[in-house]
This record gives structure tokens, sequence and C-alpha cells, in this order.
């Protein structure tokens, strides 16, 4: 999911360079709630996955 964040960050990047403001909104909300998206789930995964099975 970082990966899909990264990518859509570089489009928003690359669009604001040519122009197209748009589209560089749109490609960075959407990198912006992956990456919300992405912290959530990593701390939850931290959280829930140290559960000892003794």
């Amino acid at each position: 999911m970082l990966s899909w964040a990264i990518l859509f960050l570089v489009v928003a990047i690359v669009a604001a360079i040519f122009g197209f403001g748009g589209i560089a909104g749109t490609a960075a909300g959407i990198a912006q709630l992956l990456f919300v998206v992405f912290v959530v789930l990593f701390i939850a995964s931290l959280i829930f996955g140290r559960r000892s099975s003794v």
C-alpha cells in the first residue's frame, strides 16, 4: 500500500510540473488517503500482531 501511495505522489508531482492541476490535486489526494490507511494498518498490526500464544 505504501508503494501505491508513493506512485500516486510521483504522478501528482509530474502532473503538477506539466500544469495539469486537476489531475495533480486528485492524485495527491489519493496518495494522502492511501498513506493514512497505510499508517493506520501499520499501527494496528503492531498492536494486534504482538499477541503471544501462551
